[in-house]
C-alpha cells in the first residue's frame, strides 16, 4: 500500500474503503471529508482512521441521510447529536424493511399463484398445500355494509374498503387477492359462503384471523370466466364420484388477481378443499 509517514495517497485510501478517487474528490469539494494532510510535493494525504469516518458517511449515505446531516454530524462530534441521527436512521430503515418485507410477500403469492396457470381448465387435481394465514370477514358482517340491493361492484369495493381498515387496524399485511369461504354442505359439496377473505403475511391474534391448515387437497382452476359456478358443480360430480372423503371448509379464490384479471378472458380462479385421508388420486 503506498504511504508516506503512515498516510495514504488518496488512490491507496481509495482502495482501503473500497471507493474511488473521483469519490474522494467529491467529498474533498463539498466539505464532507477531506485530506489530512498535505506533503512537501503538494499532493494531498489521509490518515489511516479516516477510514471510519468514510466508512460512517457510507453508512448514513445508505439509509438515505441528508449530506447536510452528515456533514454537521462529522463536524460536530456530538454524541447526543449523533445518537438522535442514529436513530432516526434506524427508524427509517425498520419502515423499509416493512415495504420491502410486504413487496416480498405479494411477489411471492403472485409468483405462487400463476404457477398454477399449466392447469387444464375444469379439470380436478390433488397437490400438497402449504398452510395459509387469511383475514377473514363474516359474510353476515360485510351485507351489514351493504344495501340489500348492491351491485357486485359495490360489494367488491365493501370488502376491500373492510380489509383495508381492518389491515390498518391491526397492523395486518395483505396481498389482496380475495376468496371466499364455504361450509361444507350436503352430498359432498360446498354449502353458502362463510367468509370472504384476503391472504395475510404471517398467522395474527386478531378476531378475524383464519388459517387455511396445510395438507392434500383436491382442487381445480376455472378459467376465462367471472363465474364460477360451474366449478363447484364438477369439483362436487368428482368427490362423489371417487368417493373421496373430504374435510373442512372449501375454498374459492382468485388467483390472477391485479395482474392479469383485467379483462374476464383472463381471470383464473381455483377452489380447493382438504383430503381427509390417502389414497390421493
Amino acid at each position: 500500500m503506498e504511504c508516506q509517514k503512515g498516510w495514504l495517497t488518496s488512490g491507496a485510501f481509495a482502495a482501503l474503503c473500497g471507493a474511488t478517487k473521483e469519490t474522494l474528490r467529491h467529498y474533498k469539494d463539498i466539505g464532507l471529508l477531506s485530506p489530512a494532510h498535505q506533503g512537501d510535493n503538494s499532493y494531498f494525504y489521509y490518515d489511516v482512521e479516516q477510514f471510519y469516518d468514510f466508512y460512517a458517511i457510507s453508512i448514513f449515505r445508505q439509509t438515505g441521510t441528508p449530506l447536510e446531516e452528515i456533514r454537521r454530524c462529522l463536524r460536530g462530534q456530538d454524541s447526543a447529536q449523533t445518537l438522535a441521527l442514529l436513530r432516526t436512521q434506524q427508524r427509517r430503515l425498520e419502515a423499509e424493511r416493512q415495504k420491502l418485507a410486504h413487496m416480498d410477500f405479494v411477489l411471492s403469492s403472485a409468483l405462487r399463484n400463476l404457477e398454477f396457470g399449466p392447469a387444464s381448465d375444469m379439470t380436478p387435481q390433488t397437490a400438497w398445500f402449504d398452510r395459509e394465514h387469511l383475514l377473514a370477514i363474516p359474510a353476515g358482517e360485510l351485507e351489514g355494509l351493504m344495501a340489500p340491493t348492491a351491485s357486485e361492484n359495490e360489494m367488491l369495493i365493501a370488502v376491500l374498503e373492510r380489509s383495508r381498515k381492518l389491515c390498518g387496524q391491526y397492523g395486518i399485511q395483505t396481498d389482496f387477492q380475495l376468496g371466499a369461504i364455504h361450509q361444507p354442505g350436503k352430498q359432498g359439496g360446498p354449502g353458502a359462503i362463510s367468509h370472504l377473505y384476503t391472504r395475510i403475511k404471517e398467522k395474527a391474534d386478531f378476531p378475524y384471523y383464519m388459517e387455511k391448515p396445510a395438507g392434500h387437497y383436491v382442487y381445480l382452476c376455472c378459467r376465462g370466466r367471472w363465474d364460477i359456478s360451474e366449478g363447484y358443480a364438477v369439483l362436487k360430480s368428482y368427490i362423489l364420484e371417487h368417493g373421496l372423503d373430504v374435510t373442512g371448509n372449501f375454498y374459492a379464490c382468485d388467483l390472477a388477481g391485479f395482474i392479469l384479471n383485467s379483462v374476464e378472458k383472463n381471470a383464473v380462479s381455483m377452489i380447493s378443499v382438504q383430503l381427509s385421508g390417502g389414497p390421493y388420486l
